[in-house]
């Protein structure tokens, strides 16, 4: 299994990064949305990416947009982690074809049960 993690804070993508190594994924990491479309490009798909919103160049939301464009990523489980909480920004982002959505700041069992629930992990 593969993740991919997107954020353009270092320490949110090692903290991420180490939960999603102890659930035996390898790791795939951007800065933001444009090199993370970079990095699926060189490497191939992910099983899941998990994807700020808040960032430079191409935010989270309009990676989420371009990713599902692209016919071979149309398998990989998108989940936006957050601190965008207002219920109109968690349904934009579900608009554009996320698959669920994590509230920052979160724990190793909420971000567990959010990758059981799109399929790629156990809780």
């Amino acid at each position: 299994m593969r993740a991919l993690i997107v954020d353009d804070s270092r320490a949110v993508r090692a903290m991420i990064g180490r939960i999603v190594r102890e659930l035996g994924f390898s790791v795939v990491e951007a800065g933001n949305g444009a090199e993370a479309l970079a990095r699926l490009a060189e490497s191939g798909t992910a099983d899941v990416a998990l994807v700020d919103w808040n960032m430079p160049e191409m935010n989270g939301v309009e990676f989420v947009v371009a990713a599902r464009a692209v016919p071979a990523y149309a398998s990989m489980r998108i989940v936006m982690v957050t601190s965008e909480s207002e219920m109109g920004r968690v349904a934009s982002a579900l608009d554009a074809g996320a698959n669920e959505y994590l509230m920052k700041p979160f724990d190793a069992e909420a971000l567990r049960e959010k990758l059981a629930l799109v399929g790629v992990g156990a809780a």
